[in-house]
């Protein structure tokens, strides 16, 4: 931004010139390509016991049944629930027209009783949200929100275009585990400056059955860096994008489900045209579920399908972490800096993700 934009806005305030700034594309003036401008993280307050939680779904539709159980899950956490006005509403694979799910999310971050928004599901549809998101309105009500797999494009762009802290873990209509839970609620409620989060010892016992539930070290070491990440294709789709993650530095956290090796492949070298993973300060893969040969006559595994693009990197790289499409899954705090340790099997928050 040159100095004559600067001093314009000046007088607007801190928070406009935040936001302009973090609307900027990543090729800003003058025509040359460079990285985005540091933005101050902005840290939601943390959840307390009775809370009101907004249940929404700016994804794929739910169903009576499913936000039933989301409900249960909320409540025996302690919780209170809101419903999103339009939680119901279907429209093909949506849960509603863009503007209904825009609506309920927006309203969630505007009402002040609303404490947090954890999102039901996932699904498809969310990366239509993102032109229509009030910035400004989120940066000025920072909230929690929490969810994975499709809700990605959402965490990716709330970092790059407000600047806040949201969530990659369960989504309420997850089956909880005690991993999980205890995991969930020590980031979303406890502001410890150093929090240390090992693997799940049942994703390890499933390993002897099921390989892809095993850690593999491809390369040793220890590395420090912002937690950016989620689904791997949704990553993948918003490289190159207003939204997408700069993951320069950072821990780079990635995670697919019933996908074939190739299109893993497909997406890890979009990444690689779009960035590079060795611009990443380590790598994670987590458990890809059901993401084997399928009905392919000839395919790569997917540990050689990861190895590909994981073997040439210079940086910690490790696959088959407790983060997916699974039960027994962490969460992670999406922009908050953290140490992978591979050789303790660990990642550890630096500092807190809530205030």
């Amino acid at each position: 931004m040159s100095d004559s934009i600067s001093s314009r806005r000046r007088f607007g305030g801190a928070l406009a010139a935040a936001s302009l700034a973090a609307a900027l594309p990543a090729h800003a003036a003058g025509g040359s390509r460079r990285r985005p401008s540091p933005m101050t993280l902005i840290k939601p307050p943390r959840l307390r016991e009775g809370d009101l939680i907004g249940l929404i779904a700016p994804a794929g539709h739910t169903s009576d049944d499913a936000i039933a159980k989301a409900v249960a899950n909320i409540e025996g956490l302690g919780f209170r629930v809101a419903l999103g006005s339009h939680l119901r509403e279907v429209h093909g694979n949506y849960a509603g027209a863009v503007a209904h799910r825009l609506a309920d999310l927006h309203a969630m971050f505007a009402n002040p009783d609303v404490k947090a928004l954890w999102c039901i599901r996932g699904g498809s549809g969310a990366i239509s949200l993102l032109a229509g998101l009030d910035y400004a309105l989120i940066r000025a009500h920072p909230k929690i929100l929490l969810g994975y797999s499709d809700i990605t494009v959402l965490q990716l762009a709330l970092l790059r275009r407000a600047g806040l802290v949201s969530f990659h873990g369960p989504v309420a209509g997850s089956t909880l585990s005690s991993y999980s839970t205890e995991h969930m609620l020590a980031v979303l409620m406890d502001p410890a400056p150093r929090y240390c989060m090992p693997m799940a010892m049942e994703n390890a016992r499933r390993a002897a059955a099921e390989p892809h539930f095993g850690i593999r070290t491809v390369h040793a070491g220890s590395a420090t860096g912002r937690l950016i990440g989620g689904n791997l294709s949704m990553v993948a789709a918003l490289a190159g994008t207003p939204y997408g993650a700069d993951f320069t530095d950072s821990l780079l956290y990635l995670e697919e489900v019933n996908e074939a090796p190739y299109r893993i492949d497909r997406w890890l070298t979009q990444l690689d045209l779009a960035g590079g993973l060795q611009r990443a300060a380590a790598v994670i893969i987590g458990i890809c579920e059901n993401c084997g040969p399928g009905h392919e006559d000839v395919s790569l595994t997917l540990d050689e399908t990861l190895d590909l693009h994981l073997q040439p990197l210079r940086i910690p790289a490790v696959t088959g972490y407790s983060i997916g499409h699974i039960r027994n899954q962490l969460t992670l705090p999406v922009g908050v800096r953290a140490t992978l340790d591979t050789a303790r099997q660990t990642i550890t928050l630096l500092e807190a993700a809530v205030r």
